[in-house]
């Protein structure tokens, strides 16, 4: 059984970490066990279906080894109902102090979104130091990145929104960006065409993307 594990630890654990819309349960296993055979351990399922928590947790059971997060969390509940899915980290697109409150209440930590330098600041004295930036490239992107390390060098990033295997390598190479969110190496076609073959491909191209040295 693997332990608790911090999100900058999740961070180290690969470049990219798949950001997953799956619509049936049966698709989880092969899924999960596609994309840590790729090399990606760290698998994040938003809530943007009704079968996300149940996805969760078969993909728990085939995928040991991998961890396995809960994303589009928005309300305070949600955390909970992760939780008992088998959730190992959460994501949220962004931050308020409901969900910070809520995040206190689980076993796993809380991956918050922020957008501008206030949500930065709000989410930092909340204690969060790895934050997600999103959308990152309505954000200002690589720019925006490069230009928050200055005024916040304690603060770390994972950016998602609009990222693709061509962008994330000038995101990786920011000493800010451990890792980046991306839905390009499970996209929606290849996952409803049961096509694990390029997925793993995918997976393992992106476990390979260089990162700063920090």
């Amino acid at each position: 059984m693997l332990g608790r594990v911090t999100i900058r630890e999740i961070f180290a654990l690969a470049p990219v970490i798949p950001v997953l819309t799956v619509t049936r349960v049966d698709h989880a296993a092969p899924l999960a066990r596609a994309l840590v055979a790729g090399g990606l351990r760290v698998i994040e399922v938003t809530l943007r279906t009704p079968v996300a928590l149940e996805v969760v947790a078969a993909m728990r059971a085939a995928a040991p080894d991998a961890i396995v997060g809960v994303g589009t969390l928005t309300r305070p509940d949600e955390l909970a109902a992760a939780e008992r899915a088998g959730a190992r980290f959460g994501v949220s697109p962004g931050f308020s102090p409901d969900l910070a409150a809520a995040a206190a209440t689980v076993a796993y930590p809380l991956l918050p979104g922020v957008m501008t330098p206030s949500e930065l600041m709000a989410a930092r004295a909340a204690g969060f130091t790895a934050l997600k930036l999103f959308p990152a490239d309505q954000a200002g992107g690589v720019g925006m990145l490069r230009a928050l390390h200055a005024p916040f060098p304690d603060v770390v990033f994972c950016p998602t929104g609009g990222i693709t295997a061509v962008t994330a390598s000038d995101y990786l190479s920011l000493p800010n960006v451990p890792c980046v969110g991306g839905s390009w190496i499970a996209p929606s076609d290849r996952i409803n065409a049961t096509d694990w073959p390029t997925i793993q491909s995918l997976a393992h191209a992106a476990s390979k993307l260089p990162r700063a040295q920090k």
